[in-house]
């Protein structure tokens, strides 16, 4: 497998640190609000990373952080008059409740807080004073850039390039105006902190991400993952830190993915293009905004619009409707291959290869979608009523492996209504009216809708039909 790799601006072969065996950090939410569209990227792209790491026979740790303590946790509490962990508890179920419906796969992550490796946050900071690479100035205590060997190798940023035109917060107790907060002094004895060598305090957000991969993956990592907004400072700093106080590479792999769009301009909260998960949901179910991430190679920037995801809705339910057809001929089929299926199965095995080939080539998802639209063509042509089970069989566990790679078409067919229990609500509506029971009319009318069932009062009667 091919991963392009961020710190060295190509693609490289990957090889694990241990056989089988991959273990990837990916920076999770700050948990202070609900997550947008932009936070969902990362978290479909490599849970994808992830499944297809394991449909390849290796064990992953997945870990994905929360971040729950921060300026504005505690800004949001104090505005809500609420304690800061009542902010955080509210939007790590909220999280974990949008990431259920993007297909995020909960039960194999490791989600580790922030404010759960606060002593080793300390530790880790004691040991970054004791190399010189760490200093503390009035309870505040910053990495001092200088220690660093190749700063700024991530993002290929000149340090005096930066110093000339960051937007940073320059103060004359820092030796470096690009040295940055190890560990920050509470403002108040109300602001929430812990007790610390330099007092009374709380870590800084790079400190975090260091401190949690490191404890639960190690020194050295296979994958460390984010968006490409994290690329500088949040991912710079955390190699400067890590590396410094090991002596060893933080991670063989960075891989970021690119920003979204909205309608084709850069969204954001002051052009009023910010769009919440929460909000797209009510509109279309989310198993759409993960295809559609899905859609574009992770590296690029994906376009977000309403006509866009209407596009991929319609296409979802046309591999929804192949998916189904196939599970009828399960039911319905029996045999063995034959002679000319086995020829046929030859042009599966082609798109099985096209599959695997475009994931192994830098996780390129939108090619493997491709693939499910092949085999569902594939499918279309070459199954009917005379089809051996063993043929149907093959071509639906492929399409479902695959499927499953992308965490999609998980869903199960609705049974369909039989007709002679529409009848029989037919009949009890046309008593109810009679009666003059209009609500209890109206109420079946609406639960035969919802099953896609149509009712035409004419005057020969009530005539049904289903939806198409």
């Amino acid at each position: 497998m091919q991963i392009y790799n961020t710190l060295t601006r190509k693609k490289e072969k990957f090889v694990p640190i241990e056989e089988n065996k991959v273990g990837i950090y990916v920076c999770g939410p700050t948990v202070y609000n609900y997550i947008h569209v932009g936070n969902a990227r990362p978290l479909v792209i490599f849970d994808t990373l992830r499944r297809y790491f394991e449909y390849k026979d290796y064990h992953v740790t997945f870990v994905s952080n929360f971040t729950d303590i921060d300026d504005k946790i505690i800004e949001k509490a104090e505005e809500e008059g609420v304690d800061y962990k009542e902010i955080t508890n509210k939007y790590i179920k909220a999280y974990k409740e949008n990431a259920k419906g993007l297909g995020f796969d909960e039960e194999g992550t490791i989600h580790p807080k922030a404010t759960e490796y606060v002593e080793d946050m300390i530790r880790f900071i004691e040991g970054l004073i004791d190399k010189g690479a760490a200093y503390e100035v009035n309870g505040d205590v910053y990495f001092n850039i200088d220690e660093a060997k190749d700063y700024g190798k991530l993002s290929r940023r000149n340090i005096d390039e930066l110093i000339a035109g960051a937007r940073i917060d320059i103060r004359e107790d820092k030796k470096n105006p690009m040295d940055f907060t190890l560990w920050k002094k509470v403002k108040s004895d109300s602001e929430p902190g812990w007790d610390s060598p330099w007092g009374k305090g709380r870590p800084g957000w790079h400190i975090e991400c260091s401190v949690m991969s490191q404890g639960i993956l190690g020194d050295t990592i296979d994958i460390h993952a984010g968006g490409e907004d994290l690329q500088f400072p949040h991912h710079e700093n955390e190699i400067a830190q890590s590396e410094t106080l090991t002596g060893k590479t933080m991670a063989n792999y960075w891989m970021h993915n690119g920003m979204i769009t909205v309608d084709n301009e850069k969204m954001s909260k002051s052009k009023g293009n910010f769009f919440l998960i929460n909000d797209i949901e009510k509109k279309f179910d989310l198993e759409i905004v993960r295809t559609w991430l899905l859609s574009t190679h992770y590296r690029n920037p994906i376009n977000f619009s309403k006509e866009v995801l209407e596009q991929i809705e319609n296409g979802l339910e046309r591999l929804y409707t192949g998916k189904f057809r196939l599970e009828r001929f399960l039911e319905s089929q029996s045999g063995s291959l034959t002679e000319v299926e086995e020829e046929l199965l030859n042009t599966l095995d082609e798109i099985s290869e096209y599959f695997e080939e475009s994931m192994d080539d830098d996780l390129n998802t939108p090619d493997g979608l491709t693939a499910l639209f092949d085999i569902i063509r594939f499918a279309n042509t070459t199954v009917n009523s005379d089809s051996s089970l063993a043929f149907v069989e093959k071509i639906y566990n492929t399409f479902m492996s695959f499927a499953n790679v992308l965490g999609i078409l998980q869903k199960e067919q609705e049974e369909e209504i039989l007709d002679e229990e529409i009848e029989e609500l037919i009949e009890k509506r046309e008593e109810a009216r009679k009666n003059k029971d209009f609500e209890t009319a109206d109420a079946i009318r609406d639960e035969l809708l919802e099953q896609g069932i149509i009712l035409k009062d004419t005057r020969e009667g009530v005539l049904w039909e289903r939806k198409t």
